[in-house]
């Protein structure tokens, strides 16, 4: 197969050295003849594409590095498309994560208020940039990493666009269990359930080999022998994981301890001013122009193991390899949910294990999903579709109706005072308030 053509819109974005580290060292993998970095923001772009090209030179890699400041001209010809921006920038992540605190609610980008914020932003930006990619190349794959992932991913599909959607809990519980068993993460399989952010490990099997079909679960030994370590990650009590016998994803703090950590967050302030801080200092260390690997600093900035994440699954969409026999492989991806949880309707978007290959990608039947679980996955696919209808059409009582059927509000006075606020401090990104 000749060498791949890739484009990333939002390749200004402080993030992107890390996909680049990621192509550069796993390019038998995914081979790319050509990465276009897409941003309208001309100085941070021509900035990380310079240390993309030194990352590639250290490398060895062969790929040319191109800018683009629209998509139509960036994605012309693209074999796959990666989507990784944050419309409104991290000034408006920062008061995703204040507003709602004002109201006792969590203030986060992905979930309760603030998370319906950003999904009202970014729906139809992400929907324009869809149908260029779709002119510029009916057959690209669009591989969604813009939060939030599952409504994101859902609107690309129900317009009918080629779209995944990729998370990094998965990939980061896998290397977590790994290290623990002190095995290769190949070897780990995980009976990973739910929908983006909002999902549990109900299962680790220690396969006999990579790929294999065989293998034994391990979760109750990895509890009963690392419990500490993972509550101290999730910041969940141990007694309560234990109980449960599963592990939950940390965003389920959310809903699991919602009261204790809106108090933390007051306290604590936004994550966005961390996150901005970083970039700060990401961007001075990115203009040195003997920089040639992604610094340490990255780290912080949040999105451990996508680079390897995305690689996988671009080869196995793209049949360049890194998958089990006949070419596919077994990836936690968002996609459609089409029977496989019963309790939910067709185009809802789960998040699950599914083969992947040049024919799409298919989900792996589950096992019934316990009620404790399915509850709130139903209560929230059913906010999720409301708030899709919210970004599609706008007004203030789709915007109250997503927000009054949230398990994190629920209550109308709360939704009322909560959608008022969205309002306001959304107004310049809402075409129709």
């Amino acid at each position: 197969m000749s060498a791949l053509k890739l484009a990333i819109v939002g390749g200004g974005s402080t993030y992107t050295p890390e996909l680049i580290d990621g192509f550069a060292r796993l390019r038998e993998t995914l081979p790319i003849g050509e990465l276009v970095l897409i941003d309208p923001a001309a100085d941070r772009l021509e900035l990380i594409a310079g240390l993309a090209r030194r990352i590639f030179a250290r490398q060895g890699h062969s790929a040319t590095v191109t800018t683009a400041p629209d998509v139509a001209a960036g994605v012309q010809g693209a074999d796959a498309v990666l989507l990784q921006l944050r419309v409104g920038g991290q000034a408006a992540r920062n008061e995703d994560e204040t507003w709602p605190l004002e109201c006792g609610c969590v203030g986060q980008e992905t979930t309760g208020a603030g998370g319906l914020a950003k999904a009202l932003r970014t729906v139809p930006v992400v929907l324009d940039i869809a149908e260029q990619v779709r002119r510029a190349n009916p057959a690209a794959w669009i591989v969604d990493f813009t939060n939030p992932v599952g409504i994101v991913t859902r609107a690309l599909q129900t317009a009918g666009h080629r779209a995944v959607g990729l998370c990094n809990v998965a990939i980061g519980f896998q290397r977590k269990f790994a290290a623990h068993l002190g095995v290769d993460p190949g070897l780990v399989r995980l009976d990973h359930v739910g929908l983006n952010h909002l999902t549990w490990e109900r299962g680790v099997t220690l396969l006999d080999a990579p790929g294999s079909a065989d293998g034994r679960e391990v979760l109750p030994e990895l509890l009963a022998a690392h419990g500490e370590a993972l509550a101290a990650d999730l910041h969940l009590p141990l007694p309560v994981i234990r109980r449960l016998g599963v592990v939950p994803s940390y965003y389920l703090r959310y809903f699991y301890q919602h009261d204790l950590v809106v108090e933390e967050l007051k306290e604590k302030g936004s994550r966005a001013a961390e996150v901005a801080a970083i970039e700060k200092q990401l961007l001075d260390l990115y203009a040195d122009p003997t920089l040639d690997t992604k610094p340490d600093l990255l780290g912080k900035r949040g999105g451990a193991f996508y680079s390897e994440a995305a690689v996988q699954l671009i080869a196995s969409l793209l049949g360049t390899g890194g998958g089990t026999a006949g070419g596919t492989s077994v990836q936690v991806v968002n996609t459609r949910n089409d029977g496989i949880l019963p309790f939910l309707p067709d185009d809802a978007v789960i998040e699950v294990p599914a083969e992947v290959d040049a024919d799409g990608v298919r989900p792996l039947p589950q096992r019934p999903v316990e009620p404790l679980y399915a509850g709130l996955i139903a209560a929230v696919t059913a906010y999720e579709h409301l708030a899709l209808e919210a970004a599609l059409k706008g007004g203030r009582d789709r915007v109250f109706d997503a927000l009054l059927a949230h398990p994190l509000v629920g209550q109308l006075d709360l939704a009322d005072r909560l959608t008022d606020r969205l309002i306001a401090h959304n107004r310049a990104h809402l075409g129709w308030a």
